[in-house]
């Protein structure tokens, strides 16, 4: 399906927006082509200071609708996040704006934006993954810790990870369940081994 030339200009206009403007540079959000329609794209924000995904840089897919502007384009993480607000295994994103908020005068830089910021400011009473937003409720401390484990393990975070998590990870590959595996587990038991063991082989 052809994207209408108004959306074909529009996104032209708002690719270059992000591409040449300053002040977006130093919030590290980039965005590139996938293909000549401008109908698939791969953003690129960093994670914000002062939070667990500090460090980390975070891809995400982009699809955009052949009714844009009129219409949300569709977002998700491809890097796997640790956040009440994004799906730990399909990395949808819960945000209003790419939901029943959107307006047509957004662009993909406001979308970029907001994400990074609801990456400072997570909203766990409208979630997207029940398990982290339980966590991060109940246990904030040990939802930081996962987090930041998560940022560093998937998007090149920096710092040593937690060393008491990686053994867990390494004992439950030595049982020969996958690493993504044996850190989604781990996290949603509350890095609980024997209860991820249970949970994996019961």
């Amino acid at each position: 399906t052809e994207m209408s030339n108004i959306a074909f200009s529009r996104i032209q206009r708002e690719c270059r927006e992000v591409v040449t403007n300053k002040d977006i540079e130093s919030t590290g959000i980039m965005i590139e082509m996938l293909n000549d329609q401008l109908t698939r794209m791969k953003g690129t924000i960093n994670g914000p200071p002062d939070s667990p995904y500090e460090g980390g840089k975070f891809d995400l897919d982009i699809v955009i609708p052949e009714n844009y502007p009129f219409h949300p384009p569709k977002v998700k993480f491809t890097t796997r996040i640790w956040h009440p607000n994004v799906s730990s295994q399909t990395g949808l994103i819960c945000l209003d704006i790419l939901k029943d908020q959107w307006a047509a005068s957004l662009t993909l830089r406001t979308v970029l934006l907001s994400v990074q910021s609801l990456l400072a400011l997570p909203e766990p009473k409208d979630p997207q993954d029940a398990v982290v937003a339980k966590q991060k409720m109940a246990e904030p401390q040990l939802f930081e810790k996962t987090a930041r484990f998560w940022t560093q393990h998937y998007a090149k975070g920096k710092g040593e990870k937690d060393a008491e998590f990686v053994i867990k990870v390494n004992k439950l590959k030595d049982m020969g369940v996958s690493e993504d595996q044996s850190i989604s587990t781990l996290s949603c038991c509350g890095w609980d081994l024997t209860r991820a063991t249970d949970y994996l082989f019961s």
